[in-house]
């Protein structure tokens, strides 16, 4: 049997006609890579967005505030007014020693910020020290509110990071600077730069923070706070004892320990929990998704190499006459498969990096990189080396059936 030229011509054209399936079939590889590689990424990125919106928020914690009542109890009918106190603190302290930490804050919104001719609307936070311990400050310069502010009466601030670019649009360190929030002057001890999305009585980066007994003293708020918040001691869930604590704040005020929506307690345990779940949820839905893809591109290379297969019968079948071993032609078809689901799986990877890396980008602020969607490296070997493997099991069934093609039946085919 001999190639003349129009045999030559029709093998030509065969292979041509098989270019045009081949690449849309490693579309399919790339698409499926595409799309697992991506959402890996993207996913990562997302999570890292929402656990910096978390971020120095305690785990444990629990946050209460007294709102319209709405039971009636001990003669008072359901809609009266309360506020909680200071001596709230210590009730809790004596009666719920599962907590470790309860402090108290007040605060005044609409205040205004004054700096040479700069000016900015704050909010005026009145807090102890220890309530870094609930929300944690990132400081950017100076330090926190600390005892000897409280205990010497000092009029000193911290505060935010709006603020801060509001007030000193030439930037530098202003601790030691005089800034005068309304009709009164305050020395600045440090900047806050925390962002997170969890905000005690308005977000921080518009707050400027002081002691709370100097904001008790110069807004004349008395004896009341606004809101208590709360540590758990190591082990201890704040859902086991969220009852207990409205109950000790309830029965003080002549409140009923059964209103939960007049004494509002906002437990971050179930929150973070619930966010753990969500993303649980969300990787697995991600790997189903990716993974199936794949395995759809990983068949249609099995398809198209067994067309392939079938369209070179006589081919094969002349190599097995002149001494082609079937290991060859196994090899043959496999190295085939193998080489088209890499580089459809290599180019979607390449792709995808490209977009996760713009995806970046968007997300840099002042030089700071907010979320990382781009992949790790052993994630890129992982992806490769699934590849290799669905590489290697398209091309296993129709190397099978290239290896049981006979010379006789090859030329009976032709």
């Amino acid at each position: 049997m001999r190639f003349d030229t129009d045999r030559l011509r029709e093998i030509l054209d065969t292979l041509s006609r098989n270019k045009s399936r081949t690449f849309l079939t490693g579309f399919g590889v790339f698409w499926g890579v595409f799309m697992l590689v991506g959402l890996i990424g993207g996913g990562d990125g997302m999570k890292e967005i929402i656990n910096k919106s978390l971020d120095g928020f305690a785990t444990n914690s629990a946050v209460a505030w007294a709102q319209q009542t709405t039971i009636p109890h001990h003669g008072f009918r359901k809609g009266r007014q309360w506020t909680m106190n200071y001596d709230d603190v210590k009730r809790l302290k004596a009666h719920v020693p599962e907590l470790d930490v309860v402090t108290p804050t007040i605060t005044r919104w609409g205040a205004s910020a004054t700096h040479s001719d700069k000016h900015a609307t704050c909010i005026v936070k009145g807090v102890m020290p220890d309530m870094q311990e609930v929300a944690a400050p990132k400081m950017y310069y100076g330090r926190y509110i600390n005892e000897m502010d409280i205990s010497q009466g000092r009029k000193v601030c911290v505060i935010g990071k709006q603020v801060y670019k509001s007030l000193f649009t030439n930037g530098g360190d202003p601790c030691g600077q005089v800034i005068r929030i309304d009709s009164i002057y305050y020395n600045v001890v440090g900047v806050n730069y925390s962002d997170g999305n969890i905000n005690i009585n308005g977000s921080d980066e518009q707050a400027v923070i002081m002691p709370i007994t100097l904001v008790q003293q110069v807004y004349n708020r008395g004896h009341s706070i606004d809101l208590l918040c709360m540590t758990g001691k190591p082990g201890v869930k704040m859902s086991d004892i969220t009852d207990r604590v409205r109950s000790v704040i309830a029965q003080a005020h002549d409140v009923s320990p059964k209103d939960d929506k007049g004494v509002m307690i906002f437990n971050t345990e179930m929150m973070f929990s619930m966010v753990d779940s969500m993303f649980q949820g969300i990787n697995l839905l991600i790997w189903l998704v990716g993974i199936g893809t794949l395995l759809a591109g990983a068949i249609g290379v099995s398809n198209i190499m067994m067309v392939t297969v079938r369209e070179r019968t006589t081919e094969i079948g002349i190599r097995r006459a002149i001494g082609a071993t079937p290991r060859s032609i196994l090899s043959q078809i496999i190295s085939e498969s193998i080489l088209l689901t890499s580089i459809a799986g290599m180019s979607g990877i390449l792709f995808v990096v490209i977009i996760l890396q713009a995806l970046e980008m968007a997300n840099t602020t002042d030089g700071i990189i907010k979320a990382h969607f781009q992949i790790s490296f052993w994630t890129a070997v992982g992806a490769v080396a699934v590849l290799s493997l669905l590489g290697v099991l398209a091309g296993l069934a129709p190397a099978m059936r290239a290896m049981s093609i006979k010379p006789v039946d090859a030329m009976r085919d032709e």
